[in-house]
């Protein structure tokens, strides 16, 4: 599956579009890291655990919203961009959304 931010893929042409597609993760904080990272809040710095945990939430979204994209008989994603909302208190949506297409 080609992936890409912009309107199209460079060196392929576009014969088809599919149409939107997307793929959510929800991921809520754990308590303990609350207390590390209220502790890093006070002195400073990356909150290292929330890092890791909100990348791995946008590779989660990214890889649903491509298994979509194949369920609809697309080879790429363009125009691919992140969203994200609070749900709740410490709760968090992460989606990931573009225009899925057939190239050749």
């Amino acid at each position: 599956m080609l992936l890409s931010t912009t309107d199209e893929i460079f060196g392929k042409k576009i014969v088809k579009h599919v149409g939107l597609v997307r793929g959510n993760t929800i991921r809520a904080r754990h308590i303990g890291r609350d207390i590390l990272a209220l502790l890093r809040h006070i002195v400073g710095g990356e909150i290292t655990d929330y890092t890791k945990m909100m990348a791995e939430a946008r590779e989660q979204a990214l890889d649903r919203m491509v298994e979509r994209a194949g369920e609809l008989g697309a080879n790429a994603v363009v125009r691919i961009a992140f969203s994200t909302c609070e749900i709740m208190g410490g709760a968090a949506e992460i989606m990931a959304y573009g225009t899925a297409v057939v190239v050749e």
